[in-house]
């Protein structure tokens, strides 16, 4: 995939929620809302636990994210972005990254996680293969 286009970092950094869909081991689709950001051209999620989106990841890496950008798009509808890419799970970095973009989807001056010592939980990082949705995401 060539870097990511003005317009699509910009949905993706905005502070709107994503919908992240995985692959349950039966094959039915897992979906699940997260915070997420850019680490250069990977999508960048963090998790305090190894919860069901992350043990999918780990068995089959295929993922789908949207995100509503809350502007309308071509022919009046929504404007939305859909990521496809192969995510990949690494240990540790959650709280600082949680923190990080805390202050994009709560507001300034907030501490997250609200709480002492969290454990360092596990990042998922997504190579963006492609993208589509309604908008001019080329």
């Amino acid at each position: 995939m060539a870097p990511l286009s003005p317009l699509v970092r910009e949905a993706i950094e905005a502070g709107h929620l994503a919908h992240v869909v995985t692959l349950n081991p039966d094959g039915s689709p897992q979906v699940t809302i997260v915070w997420v950001g850019l680490e250069g051209d990977e999508v960048v999620s963090a998790h305090l636990q190894l919860h069901q989106k992350l043990r999918n990841v780990g068995r089959d890496p295929r993922v789908a994210i949207s995100i509503e950008t809350g502007r309308p798009g071509p022919g009046g509808l929504s404007e939305y972005l859909v990521v496809y890419g192969t995510a990949r799970i690494t240990e540790g970095g959650a709280p600082a990254l949680l923190q990080r973009l805390a202050y994009r989807y709560i507001g300034p001056g907030v501490k997250f996680p609200p709480m002492d010592n969290p454990p360092p939980g596990y990042l998922m990082r997504t190579t963006v293969e492609h993208v589509a949705g309604n908008g001019d995401w080329d």
